[in-house]
């Protein structure tokens, strides 16, 4: 149970419930498979597999998990199919398809398709800290972010949160990459994304490049700020840094992963109950030092 993603919220109210409240609020939106003619359905899951339970608490904080079932039919099956209906028609009346009786057609087509499409499941995982005031979600976009709040908000009623970071950060890390001190604990990789702040929007990638180079303080001193950064942070973990702070490329070392190694095989729950604690704890912990770093509990 390692996020490969990190994107943070903040509490702006306590949370009264217990992880069985939780459970029985999800219950009545849990994920159901797709039907013969559903596009695709969504719906809360056990975030262990090995456990029924919607909710898995540990260390103070609630592991969630929403499943997405989509049906996949390429739109180019289905206008393969309609130009050849469409073909056949005007063919055997000798006069052209309206726009409408072609739509009227493709819906058909659907129809009669969906049923037959392959399946594909996505999962986003997420956690609450209370005692922390965050919502912790793996999810490296605004939309799967807002998607997995909008559901969970929908579920408990009401879900106070806002973006931990509401301003951007890129004057920060441009301010890093032209040499300030870097917070406690912080140091630099050689990966980064500038981008001109003029109308031209020129953007600027490195990777496996250091980034104290000539040619990179130049773009800087061109104007360019700093969108994405690679980091490593207190020896535990590396990530790529975006301005809004949505955390990228997330990994953590191998040192902290083996902490659980003594945990036997046959203890599967235990192994995903003990790695959650770890992770979500470095996690956190990771969080409060971006927070700290840029004084975001601090914004207006």
């Amino acid at each position: 149970m390692w996020f490969k993603n990190l994107k943070a919220y903040q509490l702006t109210q306590s949370l009264e419930f217990t992880p069985e409240d939780l459970h029985e609020k999800l219950s009545e939106a849990v994920f159901r498979p797709c039907g013969n003619q559903d596009l695709a359905t969504m719906g809360w899951t056990a975030p262990l597999r090995q456990s029924e339970q919607l909710v898995h608490a540990a260390d103070g904080r609630l592991l969630l998990c929403l499943k997405k079932q989509e049906r996949l039919l390429p739109s180019a099956v289905v206008n393969a199919e309609l130009d050849n209906k469409v073909e056949q028609i005007e063919r055997e009346t000798g006069a052209p398809v309206g726009k409408k009786a072609k739509s009227d057609l493709k819906q058909e087509i659907m129809h009669q398709l969906l049923p037959k499409a392959f399946t594909k499941d996505g999962f986003t995982w997420g956690f609450i800290s209370p005692r922390d005031n965050l919502v912790v979600l793996d999810a490296g976009s605004d939309g799967k972010a807002e998607t997995f709040l909008a559901h969970l908000r929908k579920s408990i009623g009401s879900l106070p949160v806002i973006p931990l970071a509401r301003r951007s950060l890129a004057a920060d890390l441009t301010s890093w990459l032209k040499g300030e001190q870097l917070p406690s604990g912080f140091e630099l990789l050689e990966e980064a994304e500038l981008k001109s702040p003029n109308e031209d929007g020129a953007v600027i990638r490195c990777k496996n490049q250091p980034l104290d180079a000539e040619e990179i303080q130049l773009h800087l001193e061109s104007g360019k700020l700093v969108q994405k950064i690679g980091v490593g942070w207190d020896e535990t973990l590396t990530a790529l840094l975006q301005e809004d702070m949505t955390i990228k490329r997330l990994k953590f070392s191998d040192v902290l992963k083996e902490q659980n190694e003594d945990i036997p095989k046959d203890q599967q729950l235990a192994r995903l109950d003990a790695d959650f604690c770890l992770m979500s704890a470095e996690a956190v912990r990771f969080i409060q030092a971006l927070d700290q770093a840029f004084g975001l509990s601090d914004q207006a």
